[in-house]
């Protein structure tokens, strides 16, 4: 998966600190987080390796865990299923997330040494032998702990290990070649939407309930939301994609309509969803659903849609929480209606 960390600032509330004490604060932060703008100068190995998993991807991943969970219909807050939880979001969130997006800097090397020369491969913070050893280390350490969720969920069938498996095989078919999904915007941009949408959603369930086609289908139709916003990442390095002949849909269809693409793929899709809730009558959950839109839709007419380049950061930071919020009124809904 490729870097979604929004861009943050650092201020001071105080006209007697120093710009220069603001930016290396801001620096650090963007570091620890692993953001768009992290320095590396005179860095520790510890917190470069750190910057590399992008701490700040692990979000959506985690609320997917969570989400997840509540479709199940099963799960009663006891102290074990919070440490379950807690371990199932290790999973999902410095695991995997983070082997996948130091995979995707690996085999992004030399597009970063264009779009963003800063970062800890391109810069040589890192040699690539380290690099290599990490992603190794945390795809073995997520599979065990995938493994050792299914021992406890009682599974006959490995469930969430062969999530695990699948899903990091997802992300190195993504980023790596021949294949390098994310040389077609279209494929590329669903395969993250699927990683940070489905796939978590689906190992949260099955650790609570039963995983069946129903949860599956649903939330692969969620995805395409995921999509939308996986194109809006690939706004931020149109020049680099352009010049290396990847097809990210910001250079298939051009800023303005890719931008357009992107919040109709966003709006329709929750739509969707919503839609459904009523079929299910689940109806008072997709009235929230929908309330939970029109704020999204505000932002996108307010900053995307008139400047992507300028505001995709904004916009993210606006409109996600109420996105990542609809993601959970859904799941509940879909566990109330499993009772």
């Amino acid at each position: 998966m490729p870097d979604s960390s929004p861009e943050i600032e650092v201020t001071s509330s105080s006209p007697d600190v120093p710009d220069s004490v603001v930016d290396d604060r801001s620096a650090k932060a963007r570091q620890l987080l692993g953001m768009k703008g992290a320095d590396v100068k005179g860095s520790s190995i510890a917190k470069i390796r750190l910057q590399l998993m992008k701490p700040i991807t692990w979000i959506p991943l985690m609320w997917g865990i969570i989400c997840g969970a509540a479709s199940s219909g099963n799960y009663t807050w006891t102290l074990e299923n919070v440490l379950i939880s807690a371990a199932c979001m290790l999973l999902a969130g410095p695991l995997l997330t983070g082997y996948t997006q130091i995979l995707n800097d690996y085999y992004d090397r030399d597009i970063d040494a264009i779009n963003e020369p800063y970062r800890p491969i391109p810069s040589g913070a890192i040699s690539l032998p380290q690099v290599v050893v990490q992603i190794w280390v945390l795809l073995f350490a997520g599979i065990g702990v995938a493994y050792a969720l299914d021992r406890w969920a009682g599974h006959e069938f490995p469930t969430i290990t062969a999530l695990a498996i699948g899903g990091s095989f997802l992300s190195y078919i993504y980023s790596a070649p021949p294949l390098k999904l994310k040389q077609n915007g279209w494929a590329g941009s669903f395969a993250l939407g699927a990683s940070y949408i489905a796939i978590p959603w689906w190992t949260g369930h099955a650790l609570f309930g039963e995983l069946d086609i129903t949860i599956m289908l649903l939330t692969l139709f969620y995805s395409f939301s995921g999509l939308g916003i996986a194109i809006i990442n690939d706004f931020k390095s149109v020049e680099g994609d352009r010049q290396l002949g990847l097809k990210s849909l910001p250079v298939m269809f051009g800023v303005t309509n890719a931008a357009r693409i992107c919040v109709a793929m966003i709006d329709l899709f929750q739509v969707g969803i919503a839609a459904y809730l009523i079929s299910i009558h689940q109806n008072l959950y997709a009235v929230i659903l929908i309330l939970l839109i029109i704020p999204q839709i505000t932002f996108q007419d307010m900053y995307f849609l008139r400047d992507p380049l300028k505001n995709d950061v904004k916009y993210q930071a606006s409109a996600q929480p109420f996105l990542v919020l609809g993601m959970l009124v859904a799941a509940l809904a879909f566990g109330h209606a499993a009772l």
